[in-house]
């Protein structure tokens, strides 16, 4: 006789409703109709084509319920670094307005075809050796193993889509707030297996973001164009391939 009422059973019948619900509230969310500014330092131009124009993923590669309730853990430690800085005595806008309701801060490029949306502008704060304001604040939550990696290394060695996002953001959020990119950026990781916390002055880096902006660019022309882009990668094996989620659909393509 099964016994409905173990634990373990208990377990799997709410993960599987709460999964189930994530999934369709997912699923029912409008996609991106741009090429998001965070996404521009990825490693592959093509897969950015593909994450464009919303090409269906391959079989099985949609995100999972573990995998949003991830995301959603992020999202929620974010909120919580907020309050952190906040109470420390820096003047932190994460929205238009000071409020918790109005317009997030970002970018709209190229028509609307490139956009980006910040974490974060300090206007002030305590005396921190090397910050000055107004600065960008960037915010990632990590799995140990990588925050060990981006702590010891830096953003730029370790994690270079985020050094990349960064430099985007600084350039494009200039006009919107002066002096945004004279001074460095606030990179804050939070290790989610233990709460430490690395904080990282990034300054602009004015190279990276036209090669970024470049990179846009040309993403753009080329899906005008009808025109599928290099690959990141010679061979269907490569580490960035095997985690595509267009990878079959990528490599059925001609080079």
């Amino acid at each position: 006789m099964l016994n409905f009422n173990s634990r373990s059973q208990t377990s799997a019948h709410v993960n599987a409703v709460i999964d189930a619900a994530l999934v369709a509230a997912n699923q029912a969310t409008p996609p991106r109709s741009y090429l998001g500014g965070s996404r521009l330092g990825h490693a592959c131009e093509r897969a950015l084509q593909f994450e464009f124009v919303k090409a269906p993923k391959d079989e099985g590669a949609d995100f999972d319920g573990r995998l949003l309730r991830i995301f959603g853990i992020g999202h929620a430690l974010e909120d919580v670094a907020v309050a952190w800085l906040r109470g420390a005595g820096f003047d932190l806008y994460t929205r238009r307005g000071g409020g918790e309701h109005g317009e997030q801060f970002g970018f709209s490029v190229a028509g609307g075809r490139i956009r980006g949306h910040v974490d974060g502008i300090f206007a002030g704060g305590p005396a921190i050796p090397g910050m000055a304001f107004p600065a960008l604040w960037e915010c990632k939550t990590m799995n140990a193993k990588a925050w060990r990696e981006t702590s010891s290394k830096g953003v730029a060695a370790a994690k270079p889509i985020y050094a990349a996002q960064i430099a985007v953001y600084q350039a494009y959020m200039d006009a919107a707030v002066p002096g945004v990119a004279d001074n460095p950026a606030l990179f804050t990781a939070i290790n989610k297996d233990t709460a430490e916390l690395h904080h990282e002055l990034v300054p602009f880096n004015a190279e990276l973001a036209q090669r970024m902006s470049d990179r846009g660019v040309r993403i753009l022309a080329a899906t005008d164009a009808g025109e599928l882009l290099p690959r990141v990668a010679a061979q269907a094996d490569h580490f960035e391939c095997r985690f595509c989620p267009w990878a079959k659909r990528c490599w059925a393509q001609p080079a």
